[in-house]
């Protein structure tokens, strides 16, 4: 894979907190603004907030306030660029585990060609918004989020620099998350860092589909216009953290429903019946053990349900995923759901949210029976993109987020 060190634009020390934010795709506007310091990076990345009422996100007004606050943040101070080309390292930390990610240009072209894998469908429009941010800033204001195979000796580099080597920003933020980050400036480790990623065979995109179509489709527009083109300029390259895979967590992503297409409660169970072993497991939450088994919220009770065997395919590695197994057995064969693109009969909720979170909205009467999954692995996300498939909607989520501002990737 190639990757170069980069000369980051970032917050100084003392405002790094201040500026750093949570990604635009977690919060929506109102969030947004109720969130939104005066030195936030969300002024930027979601500039609706700044007005009142806030504004279309797609409206030229908003492009220009998102230009006009990129610069001005940067003639306060409020964004530094380093005056050298380097690596950085940025751990995460949550519920006392720790995950330790380079920083670095990742480039173009291994998107163009496929050496950057993907496991989900992208949406044009939301492509199409990535890009109009990344083109007008000529930066990449915020990080995608990439894995790759384990490498004993980059394991080695991250280790001897996090143990030796004084952090350049160390906080908490409000959600209770850690973040650390480290400079790399030693000119010979950078370049090693370069050459031992020369030999790694792929990254695969573990969040930020749209974000990496965009950047990468913004550096082939760049290169297009370019009559002088080389391929070592700036816009060849895109914000990237990239993390081993082996210190990834996937959590389960989960659903919900709003009706039983017509059914009693008994006669849905009794229907169920036919493809699961199911053990009604009483009010206390009931959460998922192992593969292809799943908890079922409905009438204030929790319910174990274990597909039987027969009903899925493991040797399929679309086959062995439990959305899979969930989507044929229960929404296509007994409720009808047609595309869980875009039915309005099922909602998703990210498992940091909690299976309470799955109660609370059967017990409102907002929907009628919640589903809790077995998350997916690191390996079966690698094994999906190595053969070309696509996860089926809204099967991964991963925590936490990587936290946007503090580093940016200027294109020139």
């Amino acid at each position: 894979m190639k990757i170069k060190p980069f000369a980051g634009v970032r917050p100084p020390k003392n405002l790094v907190s201040e500026v750093a934010s949570r990604p635009y795709d977690v919060l929506n506007s109102a969030e947004a603004k109720a969130e939104a310091g005066e030195k936030s990076l969300l002024h930027i990345i979601k500039p609706e907030i700044d007005f009142d009422p806030i504004a279309d996100e797609h409206e030229q007004k908003t492009y220009d306030k998102a230009v006009e606050n990129f610069k001005k943040w940067q003639e306060n101070g409020w964004l530094v660029q380093d005056d050298k080309e380097m690596y950085y390292i940025y751990a995460q930390t949550m519920d006392g585990r720790t995950q330790y990610g380079l920083v670095a240009a990742a480039n173009v072209d291994d998107y163009m060609t496929g050496k950057i894998k993907k496991h989900e469908l992208t949406r044009k429009d939301k492509e199409d918004d990535r890009m109009i941010h990344v083109r007008i800033q000529n930066a990449n204001l915020e990080p995608v989020f990439f894995a790759y195979p384990d490498v004993e000796e980059m394991n080695q580099i991250v280790k001897n620099i996090v143990e030796n080597q004084e952090p350049e920003y160390n906080f908490v933020a409000e959600d209770g998350f850690g973040h650390t980050f480290w400079k790399i400036e030693d000119d010979a480790t950078n370049k090693r860092i370069t050459e031992i990623f020369a030999n790694v065979p792929a990254f695969y995109v573990a969040d930020g589909h749209h974000r990496t179509a965009a950047a990468a489709r913004v550096g082939a527009e760049k290169r297009d216009q370019n009559p002088n083109h080389t391929g070592n300029e700036e816009y060849n390259y895109f914000l990237a953290v990239i993390f081993p895979e082996s210190q990834l967590k996937v959590i389960d992503y989960n659903r919900v429903i709003k009706d039983l297409n017509g059914l009693t409660s008994e006669q849905f169970i009794e229907k169920l019946k036919e493809s699961f072993d199911v053990v009604e497991m009483g009010a206390d939450i009931y959460k998922p053990t192992k593969l292809h088994n799943f908890s079922m919220y409905l009438d204030g009770k929790w319910y174990s349900l274990t597909a039987k065997p027969g009903t899925y395919n493991d040797n399929d590695p679309i086959g062995v995923l439990d959305v899979t197994v969930l989507s044929n057995l229960v929404f296509d064969k007994i409720l009808n759901l047609g595309d869980l693109r875009t039915s309005k009969r099922i909602d998703f909720v990210g498992g940091i949210r909690g299976l309470g979170e799955l109660k609370k909205r059967v017990d409102s009467g907002e929907m009628v029976a919640a589903f809790a999954l077995y998350p997916v692995t690191m390996r079966q996300i690698i094994d999906i993109a190595d053969t070309g498939n696509i996860m089926p909607p809204k099967t991964t989520w991963f925590e936490p987020k990587l936290r946007s501002g503090l580093v940016i990737h200027k294109l020139s």
